[in-house]
């Protein structure tokens, strides 16, 4: 397994995440995601941005190992709307399963499209990245 693509993917995923993350949860929506208790004091970057390396290293090593039919871009999204969909089971539904929200649908909905955005891009973004070696390695069967 080349190590290269798992690499650029790690970097892809962190950078869209955790932007994408700062941006909706600190900056757009602080407001509302304080109401939501989301928050518990101060935010720890340090925390998130470790949890979100791990998850770029864990996705990106494992999508060369899925077997989705269709180009490389839709490759891509089908294996991360599959992997944003247990991460929103494990993000979304057990934050309300466990927190007391005033607006559980409007946390839901806003988590929703949050998660959807993430994980398109990432998808996008994976696709394209590996498109160069399962294309160099198609012969060898190493990314089919």
């Amino acid at each position: 397994m080349r190590l290269r693509p798992i690499i650029l993917g790690t970097v892809c995923y962190m950078l869209a995440t955790f932007l994408l993350a700062v941006i909706w949860h600190v900056v757009v929506f602080n407001d509302q995601y304080q109401a939501f208790g989301y928050f518990t004091g101060e935010p720890s970057f340090f925390l998130g941005f470790m949890a979100i390396l791990i998850q770029g290293a864990v996705l990106s090593w494992l999508y060369p190992l899925t077997a989705f039919r269709g180009n490389t871009v839709v490759r891509g999204l089908k294996f991360s709307f599959v992997i944003g969909l247990f991460f929103w089971t494990s993000h979304v539904l057990a934050f309300v399963a466990k927190q007391d929200i005033s607006n559980v649908m409007l946390f839901v909905v806003m988590e929703s499209i949050y998660l959807f955005i993430q994980f398109a891009v990432y998808g996008l973004l994976i696709g394209l990245i590996f498109s160069k070696w399962t294309k160099q390695d198609a012969a060898t069967g190493q990314y089919q």
